[in-house]
């Protein structure tokens, strides 16, 4: 009873200190949470101008950020005022710098243009950055800066563990492009053995039946010599499955074929090619396929057919298996990925980091325990990993498992693309 009543109390001691500690990180997680969302609270609570930009003011000075990207690349328009009223750009000396994750600052010099200052370069995604502005009128100085985030988080390494969020470096990859292929799997011809008595005669006994497996050197049926009167045995020519039989004890044997046996521990797979795709199937090449209830294999393609299908104007590809344990069944529908480049690529991310954040397909970068996007521009894919030839720099640790959570974690910050 003792023994009992001490498992019993252990078993309650864990429950209750296990509930403290989820109790506590959630409470920790709640907190980093409502601390960014009024971080992009102050962001959006700021004083706007005319053209619905920030407003930065410095006794009768002022100036309007904008980024504009209405049919041009995104780029800094910034309008001064003086005394409240707009005053001529050419009389405003600016500059802004962005201080970016990384450790990475763009400088921007403007030039006048209209009734603005308008930036020298593109303002690259994401637009999170911490803002300097410094700008020259009437011989004095005015400098603000301000923080202005977007897609950004703060996640505790601890906790990033514990939701199982992996990392990686993004780097050089080799990509193997594949086709997506499908067909069935076939009877290799060569190994189907009709079986046919040596003379004609009178079946007196059949040993097999249809659906069973025979070996190679196996009675199958014994037959009564219509010329000698005696009786013979006639053998399985093969070993493997018997699919026909066209006889009954008591018959008359004849030329037609009284069994047929198939072997099946060796089987073909046959793709259909479209006709646009045909020049990219060669024979060689290799082909990972898989079966409606999950069984994988691969093999070499080792023949393309000569003549297309009438209908469909498809042509095939025969792909040879071996099928020891007889799980891949004639007549069976197959998906492959059909191997036809190799390509060595300078920067690649894995598929399974990839999001869909605003208009982009994202990485989330990790710099120490923040999070950002980089929007990204991709090449050539398979798969398992993405070119990318653009908005990512090499060596850049990014989310590559479970890269949902930090997109959750984005939207429930809040954190917004505002300009």
């Amino acid at each position: 009873m003792i023994p009992m009543i001490r498992n019993i109390i252990l078993t309650i001691s864990v429950i209750f200190v296990t509930f403290i500690v989820v109790r506590w990180q959630l409470n920790e997680q709640e907190h980093i949470h409502e601390g960014a969302s009024e971080h992009a609270q102050m962001q959006e609570d700021y004083p706007r101008g005319p053209h619905n930009g920030r407003l930065l003011r410095e006794g009768e000075f002022a100036v309007e950020i904008t980024i504009f990207e209405t049919g041009v690349p995104p780029e800094f328009r910034v309008y001064p005022y003086y005394q409240g009223q707009p005053i001529s750009p050419s009389d405003v000396d600016l500059s802004i710098e962005l201080g970016r994750t990384g450790n990475v600052a763009d400088r921007f010099a403007f030039y006048g243009q209209a009734d603005f200052l308008r930036g020298d370069g593109i303002v690259t995604e994401p637009h999170s950055f911490d803002v300097t502005v410094t700008a020259a009128h009437q011989d004095k100085t005015h400098q603000w800066r301000f923080e202005s985030y977007e897609g950004r988080t703060i996640i505790p390494d601890q906790l990033a563990s514990e939701a199982s969020i992996g990392t990686e470096v993004a780097g050089s990859a080799k990509i193997i492009e594949t086709l997506k292929l499908t067909g069935r799997v076939e009877i290799d011809p060569n190994r189907v053995s009709q079986v046919r008595p040596r003379f004609p005669g009178i079946v007196k006994r059949i040993h097999v039946e249809l659906g069973e497996i025979v070996k190679a050197g196996d009675t199958m049926l014994t037959v009564e010599s219509s010329e000698s009167l005696q009786e013979y045995p006639v053998k399985a020519p093969i070993g493997g499955l018997v699919i026909k039989r066209n006889v009954q004890a008591g018959e008359v044997t004849a030329d037609a074929p009284l069994f047929t046996i198939v072997d099946l521990s060796h089987v073909w797979m046959e793709l259909d090619i479209f006709a646009r795709d045909s020049g990219r199937v060669k024979k060689g090449q290799t082909v990972t396929f898989e079966t409606l209830d999950g069984h994988t294999g691969n093999g070499i393609i080792d023949w393309l057919s000569p003549l297309s299908s009438h209908a469909s104007q498809s042509i095939h590809a025969r792909v040879p298996l071996d099928n020891p344990d007889a799980r891949l069944r004639p007549g069976q529908f197959v998906r492959a990925d059909v191997e036809i480049a190799e390509h060595d690529v300078p920067l690649a991310v894995r598929r399974s980091g990839v999001q869909g954040f605003r208009d982009f397909q994202v990485v989330f970068a990790k710099f120490g325990e923040t999070y950002e996007v980089r929007m990204l521009e991709f090449g050539i894919s398979n798969g398992e990993w993405l070119e990318v030839i653009g908005g990512l720099a090499p060596g850049t640790e990014y989310v590559s498992e479970n890269s949902y959570l930090i997109k959750a974690d984005i939207e429930k910050s809040g954190a917004s693309h505002d300009h």
